[in-house]
C-alpha cells in the first residue's frame, strides 16, 4: 500500500460543532473531531488530512485531490448528504473507499434527512454514535483498505 493517508471531510455547518444544537450534536468541537480521528488513524499507521467547508466546491476539490494522495475518505457531508448529487459523483469518481459518518441518528429526525446520496458509494456507514462515530468509521475504513492491500 503506498498512500497511508485518509481524507477527513466535514461539510456545511460542522464548523459550528459544540455550539450548534448541542442537544443533537453534542458539545465536542470540530477540532475535537479532527484530533480524535487523527489519533485513531495514527494508531494504525495512517495520517489524516482534514477539510471542512461550507462551500460545496471546496469539498469537491479536496475529494478530487485525494484521488492521488489518499487511501480512503471519511466524510460527514452534513446537509449535503440529502441534496448533493455532485458530491456523491465526486466520491464515486475518485474510486476510493468511503466511510459515511453522521453524528445524530438521521433516521430518527426529519424525513428529508432519511435519504443519503452518499450511501451507495460508501462502504462504511456509522450513524448516530456522536463524534465517537468518526473513530469507529476510521477503524472500519482502515480495515477495508488493509484487506484490499492484502488482496
Amino acid at each position: 500500500m503506498t498512500a497511508r493517508r485518509l481524507l477527513l471531510v466535514n461539510g456545511p455547518n460542522l464548523n459550528l460543532l459544540g455550539i450548534r444544537e448541542p442537544e443533537v450534536y453534542g458539545r465536542e468541537t470540530l477540532a475535537d473531531v479532527e484530533r480524535m480521528t487523527t489519533a485513531a488513524a495514527a494508531q494504525r499507521g495512517f495520517a489524516v488530512t482534514a477539510v471542512q467547508s461550507n462551500h460545496e466546491g471546496v469539498l469537491l476539490d479536496a475529494i478530487h485531490q485525494a484521488r492521488t494522495t489518499c487511501a480512503g475518505i471519511v466524510i460527514n457531508p452534513g446537509g449535503l448528504t440529502h441534496t448533493s448529487v455532485v458530491l456523491r459523483d465526486a466520491l464515486a469518481a475518485v474510486a476510493l473507499p468511503v466511510a459515511e459518518v453522521h453524528i445524530s441518528n438521521v433516521y430518527e429526525r426529519e424525513e428529508f434527512r432519511h435519504h443519503s446520496y452518499v450511501a451507495d458509494v460508501a462502504a462504511v456507514h456509522v450513524i448516530g454514535e456522536g463524534v465517537a462515530g468518526y473513530v469507529r468509521a476510521t477503524g472500519l475504513l482502515i480495515d477495508i483498505i488493509a484487506r484490499v492491500a492484502d488482496g
